[in-house]
C-alpha cells in the first residue's frame, strides 16, 4: 500500500506502477481521511496493490513514493 497526499498524485503513481515496475493488475485508489477530518483536502489517497509473487522491491518501491511526497505501509 502506498499512502499519497492527493488524488492527482495517487492516479500519476497508479499509471507509473505499470510503467516502471510492470504492474499489470490496476492499482485501486481509495480515499483515507484523517481522523476528525470532513474537508477532502484533509484526505490522504491509498493505492493498493497486491504482489502475491513478491516480486516487488520494498526499497524501490520506498523510493518511487517518496518521488510523490508519499511513502510505503504494511498493510
Amino acid at each position: 500500500m502506498l499512502v499519497l497526499p492527493d488524488r492527482d498524485a495517487a492516479e500519476e503513481v497508479a499509471q507509473a506502477l505499470g510503467e516502471r515496475f510492470g504492474v499489470e493488475e490496476e492499482p485501486r485508489l481509495v480515499r483515507d481521511a484523517l481522523a476528525g477530518e470532513d474537508d477532502a483536502e484533509d484526505a490522504q489517497w491509498l493505492v493498493l496493490l497486491r504482489d502475491e509473487d513478491e516480486r516487488l522491491d520494498a526499497a524501490e518501491l520506498d523510493a518511487f513514493a517518496e518521488e510523490w511526497d508519499g511513502w510505503r505501509e504494511e498493510p
